[in-house]
């Protein structure tokens, strides 16, 4: 394993020091702890690694050589998997979106797509339109999170008209798929695959279940299903709030760094910020980190939200500006202008604990970033 310290390789120059760390290490450790994690033997589930969203942030072409043990990719929309194609990902890919209109089928021009039917109108925009290639098919169930999919009452017949479209060459094999609404939690997937069981029993075809949090809690779904989905936790970031990625051993890919740029003397009962939204209840020393809402990080955290100056832990103080964030230097008395901030995912911050002050999400956090965030990579060997 490659030192802590080993040396970044930054994709381009800037003059502000903000910016974010992406290794894909990480992402190539996550892929096998997960993997791990499954049932051993041939017959054990194959893993889509989710890469929509560019990634979750990291940005694709960034992580993708680190996913090369995966079995294949899932992705949101088309483009998405044409993307995929295009920098050089040759296996099966995952859309779950499916089609979005009649002429998304036109986009279907590439061997090893498989697409997730919501639906019954995507099943009749397959079967009108003249396809360069033959996709395979998932139904997705709308089970207990009721976004998209087919109720208990309509899934067979969709199956029927899905088998349809086999019959005359249209479609590739059909799949059954499932998300639970509550897989986080250590009684949320009981009820909710028995009836999606209940649903598929005697229907022909590979399964497919478990995100990040179904398959690292409740694990022995994957005994049961063909093709696992794990996002999150590809990227090193814990889908639960009882546990951290540390305790799951999931590494981060991504940190976000900046420098102390301005400091401050504010006197007991002075405002910080806009708003006055912190007043300070005696003399305290105040840092301004060149970080704000424009570059991703959230406005709605609120004071004391954790950071990193110098190696220290302290606090966000005040309302986040679109540039800059003041941070409580009274626990950093030696920090000083160019002083390193960490505000997630190293010196011991995961982006988990961030987004639960903030009253959200790792993978908000995590997607959120700007483009005017420049990257560095981690010049590591993003291999298993």
């Amino acid at each position: 394993m490659p030192p802590v310290n080993a040396p970044y390789r930054p994709e381009g120059l800037t003059a502000r020091p903000l910016h974010a760390r992406i290794d894909a290490g990480a992402v190539s450790h996550n892929l096998a702890r997960l993997r791990a994690a499954l049932p051993a033997g041939s017959g054990g589930p194959r893993l889509w690694a989710t890469v929509k969203a560019d990634a979750y942030g990291h940005g694709l072409a960034r992580i993708l050589p680190a996913l090369r043990a995966a079995d294949g990719l899932a992705v949101l929309h088309l483009n998405e998997a044409r993307a995929c194609r295009a920098i050089g990902w040759n296996g099966p890919i995952l859309v779950y979106g499916g089609l979005y209109s009649p002429a998304d089928a036109l986009l279907l021009d590439s061997p090893g797509l498989h697409l997730v039917i919501t639906h019954a109108a995507q099943l009749e925009w397959l079967a009108q339109a003249p396809l360069a290639a033959r996709p395979a098919i998932w139904l997705r169930y709308a089970g207990d999170i009721h976004h998209t999919g087919f109720s208990a009452d309509d899934y067979r017949p969709a199956f029927e008209a899905a088998a349809a479209l086999a019959r005359r060459g249209l479609v590739g094999e059909i799949g059954h798929l499932n998300h639970y609404a509550r897989a986080d939690e250590a009684d949320g997937v009981g009820a909710a695959d028995a009836a999606f069981r209940q649903v598929i029993a005697d229907l022909p075809g590979p399964v497919s279940t478990s995100n990040s949090a179904a398959l690292l809690r409740h694990g022995e779904l994957a005994a049961g299903t063909q093709w696992v989905r794990p996002g999150l936790a590809l990227y090193g970031a814990s889908p639960f709030a009882d546990r951290s990625a540390a305790q799951l051993d999931l590494r981060p890919a991504m940190s976000l760094h900046s420098q102390i740029v301005g400091i401050q003397r504010v006197q007991a009962g002075a405002g910080v910020g806009y708003s006055g939204a912190f007043l300070a209840p005696s003399a305290t020393t105040v840092g301004i980190v060149t970080c704000g809402y424009a570059d991703g990080y959230p406005r709605h955290a609120p004071t004391g939200t954790p950071v990193v100056v110098d190696g220290v832990r302290t606090r966000l103080l005040g309302r986040v500006s679109m540039d800059m964030m003041a941070v409580d230097l009274g626990p950093v008395p030696h920090a000083c202008i160019g002083a390193a901030v960490t505000l997630w995912g190293a010196c011991g911050l995961a982006v988990e604990e961030v987004a639960a002050s903030a009253g959200t999400i790792a993978a908000e956090l995590l997607t959120g970033l700007s483009a005017r965030v420049p990257v560095q990579l981690a010049c590591r060997d993003a291999g298993p």
